[in-house]
């Protein structure tokens, strides 16, 4: 199990906690600090079993100043994505073939 994290993100802190809590040791990756490949994020977005753009926080500076009027291709997401790591909904916990969004934090203790 594998659990793409960001400290500064409360509800990464709470998803982890969660992980712990119900026994599990995940390998934490601290993404903005390691940033993510694009071959290891297009694992991730077919483990998630959704596309780019669904996995782009909206509401982050970067993609209201470069992104927002724009209408990247799947493939400019993922670089764009693997450019600017903080553009990637967090916290994604991986188990195998199957990955989840911690949005609620709860959702990852459904892997």
């Amino acid at each position: 199990m594998k659990i793409y994290h960001n400290p500064r993100c409360s509800k990464s802190r709470q998803a982890l906690n969660l992980l712990t809590e119900s026994g599990k040791s995940p390998e934490i990756v601290e993404y903005l600090k390691n940033p993510i490949s694009e071959s290891e994020l297009k694992s991730v977005i077919k483990k998630l079993g959704i596309e780019p753009i669904d996995l782009v926080r909206k509401g982050e500076a970067i993609y209201k100043e470069e992104f927002k009027s724009k209408d990247p291709s799947t493939v400019d997401w993922i670089k764009a994505m693997v450019d600017y790591p903080k553009l990637m909904e967090r916290p994604i916990v991986v188990s195998g073939e199957k990955a989840i969004i911690g949005r609620p934090p709860e959702n990852v203790l459904q892997l």
